[in-house]
């Protein structure tokens, strides 16, 4: 049977800002293969240093382990404290934001692609994703075009974000949901004391 489906006419410049020239992202995948996707232990620091010169907004004391794929670092901002994990692809064809102390486990996927599967032609879909502060994305886990995962959430390795994930709470599944809160109820009194203390101190 005839497909409707034309992959012909499909155009990669259209619903797409590059943000670069072509000789800008060809020099940034060279570096990528050299330093990033290499096994070897590369240090951080150095690989904050590169992402700055690419454009990245990089906090500080950011870890990043061997064989992190990086599409774009142009359309990346990480906050103070995150970590990367081995083998993390964040193909960031519109921006990804993540906060400051999150986690981003092995395999982890962030994709900010996609097609149109309504139109022949498979234009694209993209939208960015934003990971708030003190969140943690677990192994193998995907999170969809346009998702916002909440500030200290946690989300189950091998689970799929197919929607936004409240703050603050344990997710898992396909799709994944909130399962229970992330903090028991007995850490409420040291949050209390905290913000006590804290505001003896401004005071």
């Amino acid at each position: 049977m005839p497909t409707r489906v034309r992959n012909d006419l499909f155009d990669a410049a259209r619903g797409l800002d590059r943000g670069r020239s072509k000789p800008v992202e060809a020099v940034w995948y060279l570096i990528k293969c050299a330093v990033f996707l290499t096994p070897l232990p590369v240090p951080s620091a150095v690989k904050r240093s590169i992402l700055r010169i690419f454009g990245a907004r990089i906090g500080r004391g950011i870890v990043i382990k061997p064989r992190v794929n990086i599409h774009f670092p142009w359309k990346l901002s990480i906050g103070d404290h995150s970590w990367l994990g081995e083998e993390v692809f964040i193909l960031n064809l519109e921006p990804v934001i993540i906060g400051a102390h999150c986690c981003i486990s092995q395999r982890a996927f962030l994709c900010t692609g996609n097609h149109d599967y309504r139109q022949p032609d498979m234009s694209y879909r993209n939208q960015p994703i934003t990971i708030e502060d003190g969140a943690w994305v677990g192994a193998q886990v995907l999170v969809c075009p346009g998702i916002r995962i909440g500030a200290e959430a946690v989300i189950i390795a091998g689970s799929i974000a197919r929607t936004d994930l409240p703050a603050a709470m344990i997710c898992g599944g396909t799709p994944a949901s909130p399962i229970k809160r992330r903090w028991p109820e007995a850490s409420n009194g040291f949050a209390r004391a905290a913000g006590l203390q804290t505001q003896t101190q401004n005071g």
